[in-house]
């Protein structure tokens, strides 16, 4: 009889490979997702279209993965994590090649939302891979190692679309990004280790799908971390739209060189995604969830001031908010989650870039009827109403040890 799969261990060579292949994905995916966020004032610019418009060109990439996780993961339950993670990330890496040549602004935003329908498949099926293939005692830490990945991945996207954009415009800047996406890519097809936790599910019917996704949606404890994905990652992504058009502006005037600098922020986000998981084993994922949110007010609140170095560390201390609340919120999805696992982390992510793609679009009228001080009493209020479902729905307590998988 073969004994059942007890997942990658801590240090071994197959974590270190999930972990590793992950982290590509992370840089093809969300290098490429927010390549343009920078750019966003450049884009305006010479498009000649107002700020909301612009952020639209990373709104329709986020509503695009939003809409296609779910049927990603339906295909990825027959087929398997790897193979789709493979094919979509392929098939993302293509239309990124194509962004930089659109021949018009509609074309542009068409090219994006494939673009992002077809990174769908990434975040989708990450943490449910993840989760199969990684011992259960482990599993939290892998979680919140992949989410600092992603951080690096956003934050190279970024640093390295601002200063090409500077030198030869924005399109050169998406398709040096890209480029460098596609390398990412061949790292994760190469790196992935085979499978050993997937098992198939059989039939696929609408009943099926209803069958995997109705659980899901009945469990209040999902459904509150939904809702800390939408309203939280739609305050982050608002932050990052919009706080360039306010620095390039009187009386900062910074280049688009500058302004990509301002996602080196990015890196508090990789450094406390992983240190909120341990954190979470002594005090409890809700109190650290709460404690990560408060850390988000606190930086937005501090980005009110005049200054530029105060709204930099307002602004460092808001993402390391978010990215730690962002990691428990997600891997704690995964944990819930006893049947429909891979149904479960996609209904996460259309949350997570459906509050991406509304509330980063949306805040930027308020942002330009009335500026920055009323868009950020907006998202602090977004993140207030995630606090009140947090303490409302989910548990509190420190977490268990899952038992082995069976």
């Amino acid at each position: 009889m073969v004994d059942p799969w007890a997942g990658h261990g801590l240090g071994s060579t197959g974590y270190r490979r999930v972990l590793a292949a992950l982290a590509c994905s992370g840089v093809a995916t969300f290098a490429q997702l927010y390549s343009l966020q920078g750019l966003l004032p450049i884009m305006s610019r010479d498009l000649a279209i107002t700020a909301a418009q612009a952020s639209r060109t990373i709104s329709v990439a986020t509503m695009g993965l939003a809409v296609a996780v779910l049927p990603w993961s339906f295909v990825a339950d027959r087929v398997g994590r790897v193979r789709i993670m493979g094919l979509a990330v392929i098939l993302a890496t293509v239309f990124g090649l194509l962004v930089p040549a659109a021949p018009s602004f509609e074309a542009l935003l068409v090219l994006r939302a494939l673009e992002g329908a077809a990174l769908g498949g990434i975040p989708a099926l990450a943490i449910a891979y993840l989760t199969e293939e990684i011992s259960p005692r482990h599993a939290g830490a892998a979680a919140g190692a992949y989410v600092a990945g992603t951080t690096l991945g956003g934050l190279f996207g970024r640093l390295l679309a601002g200063p090409v954009a500077d030198l030869a415009g924005w399109r050169m800047g998406t398709l040096a990004v890209s480029v460098c996406a596609a390398a990412a890519a061949a790292g994760f097809l190469l790196l992935a280790p085979r499978p050993r936790g997937f098992v198939p599910v059989e039939g696929g019917g609408f009943g099926a799908v209803l069958a995997r996704l109705l659980p899901q949606l009945r469990n209040k404890q999902l459904l509150a971390l939904y809702a800390q994905a939408f309203l939280l990652m739609g305050a982050f992504v608002s932050v990052y739209n919009y706080l360039g058009f306010r620095l390039e502006a009187p009386p900062y005037l910074l280049p688009a060189s500058a302004v990509a600098l301002l996602f080196l922020a990015y890196l508090a986000g990789t450094v406390s995604s992983r240190a909120v998981a341990g954190l979470a084993a002594r005090f409890g994922r809700r109190s650290m969830l709460l404690a990560s949110t408060g850390v988000m007010v606190a930086g937005l609140a501090v980005t009110l001031a005049g200054p530029l170095p105060i709204i930099l560390a307002g602004l460092v201390l808001f993402t390391a908010g978010f990215f730690g609340a962002h990691s428990i919120a997600s891997g704690w999805t995964g944990a819930l989650a006893t049947t429909g696992r891979a149904q479960a982390s996609s209904l996460y992510n259309l949350s997570y870039y459906a509050g991406s793609s509304v509330v980063g679009w949306a805040a930027g009228f308020v942002f330009q009827a009335v500026g920055w001080h009323a868009m950020a009493a907006v998202l602090a209020f977004l993140a207030l109403l995630a606090a009140v479902a947090a303490v409302a729905l989910l548990p509190s307590g420190r977490p268990s040890v899952p038992a082995p998988r069976r």
